[in-house]
C-alpha cells in the first residue's frame, strides 16, 4: 500500500509514524484498545518519552473511497485539534498523521500523538478507579461544576462533537485548577451556532457513558451547571422535560438499530 503523510512535528515523527504497523507488534507498545477495526495504546521512545499510536483501518474499499471525499480519521484529527486549539481548548496534541492507501481509496489512518501522562480518564479523576477509595462529594461536584462550564463554553463557542463520552473526555490538576482535555478528535465540527438539540445530544451522550457512575441527582445537578443555576424552577422544569424528551427518542433509535 501507498502511505502518504498528512502531518509531522518533526522529521522524527515522520520516520516513526512510517514504522507505526511495526511499532504496534513491538514488546514497546501497550494496547489501550483493540476492537473493531481500531488498534491505538502507548509506546515508549528509546529517550524514554511515551506517545500515543492510533490506527484505524477501513472496513470497505467503498468506506475507503468515501474517506477520499470527507477525509480520513487521522486528517480528520488534526482538523478537530485545530479547532479546538484555535478556540483555547485542549487536546491530546497530534505529532504526526498518515493514511494507507490502495487503489485510491483509503485502507488505513494512522495517528500519533502525546500522551497525557498527568491526565485520567474523566470517571477515575472524578470519582476513583475500580478498587480504590472513592472520591468525595465534594471533588465529584467540583470536576462536574467545571466540566459543565467546559462544555457550555465550548457549545458557546460554536463548537460541538458527535460522540461525547467519558472514555473521551481526560482531566488533569494543574496547581488546583482542572484543565479538560478532549480526545478523539475526528468528531468535533464548528459551525456559527451550536442549536439547542445538538447541545442535548451531546450532554444526552456523555449521561448515557457516566450514568452508571453517577446518582440521578448528581446528573440532574450537572445538567442545571450547564444550563445556568440563575433558571427559576418553571424554566428548569421546562429544560428538564426536553433534556429527557431527546434521551428517550436516543434510546428508542439505539433499540431500533438493534433490533
Amino acid at each position: 500500500m501507498r502511505r502518504r503523510l498528512l502531518y509531522a512535528a518533526s522529521p522524527e515523527m515522520a520516520a516513526m509514524i512510517e514504522r507505526a504497523d511495526e511499532l504496534m507488534e513491538s514488546a514497546a507498545f501497550t494496547a489501550v484498545k483493540v476492537e473493531g477495526k481500531t488498534r491505538a495504546g502507548f509506546f515508549s521512545c528509546r529517550d524514554g518519552s511515551v506517545v500515543f499510536v492510533k490506527r484505524s483501518a477501513v472496513r470497505s474499499r467503498v468506506a475507503g473511497l468515501s474517506q477520499i471525499a470527507r477525509g480520513s480519521r487521522a486528517l480528520r484529527a488534526l482538523r478537530g485539534a485545530k479547532i479546538l486549539t484555535e478556540a483555547g481548548f485542549h487536546c491530546a496534541k497530534p505529532l504526526a498523521a498518515m493514511n494507507a492507501l490502495e487503489s485510491g481509496a483509503v485502507r488505513a489512518s494512522y495517528l500519533i500523538s502525546e500522551a497525557l501522562a498527568n491526565a485520567h480518564i474523566l470517571s477515575h479523576f472524578a470519582l476513583g478507579r475500580a478498587g480504590e477509595p472513592r472520591r468525595g462529594y465534594a471533588r465529584r461536584k467540583a470536576v462536574a461544576d467545571a466540566l459543565a462550564s467546559e462544555l457550555r463554553r465550548m457549545h458557546d463557542a460554536g463548537i460541538y462533537t458527535r460522540d461525547l463520552q467519558e472514555t473521551n473526555i481526560m482531566v488533569e490538576d494543574r496547581a488546583g485548577a482542572l484543565r479538560f482535555y478532549f480526545l478523539d478528535l475526528e468528531d468535533f465540527r464548528r459551525v456559527s451556532i451550536v442549536p439547542h438539540r445538538r447541545r442535548m445530544l451531546n450532554l444526552v451522550h456523555l449521561d448515557r457513558s457516566i450514568g452508571r457512575f453517577v446518582s440521578r441527582s448528581g446528573r440532574l445537578d450537572f445538567l442545571y451547571g450547564y444550563l445556568g443555576r440563575e433558571l427559576d424552577r418553571d424554566a428548569r422544569r421546562k429544560a428538564v422535560a426536553d433534556y429527557l424528551k431527546i434521551r428517550r427518542a436516543v434510546e428508542r433509535e439505539r433499540r431500533r438499530r438493534k433490533a
